[in-house]
């Protein structure tokens, strides 16, 4: 990303900043400014992983409501969870994507498109090992694994319910899915 682009982001997230009402999320996607509402259903899986995490990863590692730029062309995101790797540092007063070791999306129908699409591709683009999308309204998580050539080259799918085993990845944990409410 040139230094043109990134002083275009940074103005624009510093207006997202003021403009962006509460109980909305958004993102720069590609350039595109994404905005979403965010649903209780949405909060209470983000709140739910953000728990499960907390037991193996530190605080210092979890930001909330971040902005990291990823791979691409004016690729602004702030991811609903991430996990940074130990020893992560900011460069410019921001996180760095090379030091995103887990980033979860939850998704809905408004951001289907950008979750599955650019944002996928980005995050593989940038090596995060371990990308997850929860989905409440089929009621699934879709967990991407071996970022290879700007795509993953694994991929799960679990029911909500199922138990999703991510002790093989730098995640070290199995994630429970039991509470994740469905839209």
């Amino acid at each position: 990303m040139t230094d043109t682009d990134l002083a275009l982001l940074d103005n624009l997230f510093e207006w997202l900043g003021r403009a962006v009402p509460k109980g909305y999320k958004a993102d720069i996607v590609e350039g595109c400014i994404c905005m979403s509402r965010w649903r209780s259903g949405q909060r209470a899986i983000t709140v739910g992983l953000r728990k499960q995490l907390q037991v193996k990863h530190s605080m210092r590692r979890r930001p909330r409501h971040m902005r990291i730029d990823f791979p691409g062309s004016m690729n602004g995101f702030a991811p609903d969870v991430a996990v940074l790797r130990k020893g992560a540092r900011r460069s410019k007063g921001r996180w760095r994507y090379q030091d995103v070791e887990f980033v979860a999306e939850v998704v809905c129908k408004a951001t289907e498109y950008r979750v599955f699409g650019p944002k996928k591709h980005a995050y593989a683009t940038a090596g995060v090992p371990v990308y997850l999308i929860a989905d409440p309204r089929n009621g699934e998580c879709h967990v991407f694994t071996r970022p290879e050539d700007g795509a993953y080259r694994r991929r799960l799918t679990a029911a909500f319910g199922v138990p999703i085993d991510l002790t093989d990845t730098v995640v070290g944990l199995t994630l429970t899915t039991n509470e994740f409410p469905r839209d």
